[in-house]
């Protein structure tokens, strides 16, 4: 017999106080995001020791790796919304059923998709510009590293699961086994073994395999409310056009922006390869400071989809705008600390020893993060749409803040103007402004109050 989801959860979800239930389910979720980030933070680092061309040629072919990410979370994010919603509609039988559609499809697809990345790398990796010994490294490392994404859907698929009956705890403390691996093999096999990067590679996909193990087994195991069953499996049309409807607008939404990514780092590619290096690092280190940000966005997908499974609109809406003050407020003060030119450069530093590097990214991530509060009306607004399962909406903003105005933004910079790498830094960043005060305006219009499933009711 299958257990329900806990009363005391759904219920504190549904009914309790929403300051508590919203940081409940963000701050497991941050500290997620934060050991995820460990990943390439670790291989950021000890790259750093071996040289420029090591961190440039990861910068380089992150974001087509992104792109292959991002598509598969669009299913297990579909995943997450529909559970969410059939649970907190107390139709637990149909959560389960989810759960096995989301997992077995995923999982076809992460296998075909790695064989098929596998194959096109060495021509993808020439028209990003890599030459010599850049392209060797981000050969080397795309090659390995696409290898872990069957591994890397079923944590995702885990976590999913989970974060939609309410419990994002144990994906958190599955991701910080991998953080751990991750830890220890980076400088046992890029520097001790003297494998390079092809090391940093092996060292992530070691890590997964752990968390994926554990995920499987957690997920098959008997008495699960959620449980994954393969034997005896049978695709159902309804379900899987479910899955399409709500999954494939986030899919193709986030692999085009990472797609956009993939462009904006050619860009970057070609003021060489210190400029390469400092995006890359100006990045990563700015995504550290909106990780809690990214958490209150998540948790307010999970709320917001239970409250709507149990036909509770105001209440989701009362904590879309809870969880925006919060994430702001947030973003503000953090943004404005790391903006201080020796706070940005301190930061930056502890990735390169390059002075050229170092200061193109203080430059980089001062600009980012004095304008990072934009972010807590993106972020948070896209989980409301998301929990809501309007992800059409978050597709074509997705969509548009890369391949609209970042890349208007970065012709009129850099053709008209004549600004040099810093079009970069002001495309990414009006270009983030943008769409937050869009998806913040298409809020307003109420669209994400429309029904997409349909469920029993609360």
């Amino acid at each position: 017999m299958a257990k329900k989801l806990s009363p005391d959860k759904r219920d504190r979800v549904l009914n309790g106080n929403i300051y508590t239930a919203l940081l409940t389910l963000a701050v497991p979720v941050m500290i997620n995001s934060f050991i995820q980030s460990m990943y390439n933070l670790t291989d950021t680092y000890w790259l750093g020791r071996l040289g420029t061309d090591h961190q440039s040629a990861i910068t380089l072919v992150s974001p087509f790796q992104s792109i292959l990410q991002n598509f598969g979370h669009g299913i297990t994010s579909a995943g997450a919304i529909l559970i969410a919603q059939y649970l907190g509609a107390h139709d637990d039988k149909e959560a389960g059923n989810m759960a096995n559609h989301v997992c077995i499809s995923t999982l076809i697809f992460s296998v075909v998709c790695a064989i098929f990345c596998f194959i096109i790398s060495p021509p993808l990796v020439a028209w990003l510009g890599a030459e010599e010994a850049q392209y060797s490294y981000a050969l080397t490392y795309i090659r390995i590293v696409v290898l872990d994404m069957p591994l890397l859907y079923m944590i995702n698929i885990y976590a999913s699961v989970h974060q939609a009956e309410g419990d994002t705890v144990r994906p958190m403390l599955l991701n910080l086994i991998g953080v751990v691996v991750n830890l220890i093999m980076d400088p046992l096999l890029m520097v001790w073994l003297d494998f390079g990067i092809a090391g940093a590679a092996f060292a992530t996909l070691a890590a997964k395999l752990p968390g994926a193990l554990i995920a499987l087994y957690s997920l098959t195991r008997p008495g699960q409310m959620v449980a994954i069953r393969f034997r005896g499996f049978r695709f159902e049309k309804e379900k899987m056009l479910s899955i399409i409807r709500i999954g494939l607008p986030t899919a193709i939404g986030g692999s085009t922006m990472q797609f956009g990514f993939l462009l904006m780092t050619k860009n970057v590619q070609a003021f060489g390869k210190a400029a390469t290096t400092a995006y890359g690092i100006g990045n990563k280190i700015n995504s550290m400071i909106t990780l809690p940000n990214n958490g209150i966005g998540n948790a307010i997908s999970t709320v917001v989809g239970l409250n709507i499974g149990a036909k509770n609109k105001d209440r989701a809406d009362k904590s879309f705008h809870i969880a925006l003050r919060l994430s702001a407020v947030y973003l503000f003060i953090s943004g404005m600390i790391l903006s201080r030119p020796s706070v940005s450069e301190f930061m930056v530093r502890t990735l390169t020893n390059d002075d050229e590097v170092a200061g193109l990214a203080a430059s980089f991530l001062s600009l980012m993060a004095f304008w990072s509060w934009n972010n807590a009306f993106y972020n948070v607004t896209m989980g409301l749409f998301q929990g809501a399962g309007h992800t059409m909406v978050t597709m074509a903003v997705d969509a548009s803040r890369i391949w609209v105005f970042r890349f208007i933004v970065l012709f009129v910079c850099q053709s008209l103007l004549g600004m040099g790498v810093e079009s970069v830094w002001y495309a990414v960043v009006v270009s983030n402004a943008a769409s937050a005060a869009i998806l913040y305006g298409l809020y307003w219009t109420g669209i994400w109050k429309k029904d997409v499933i349909k469920t029993k009711g609360a």
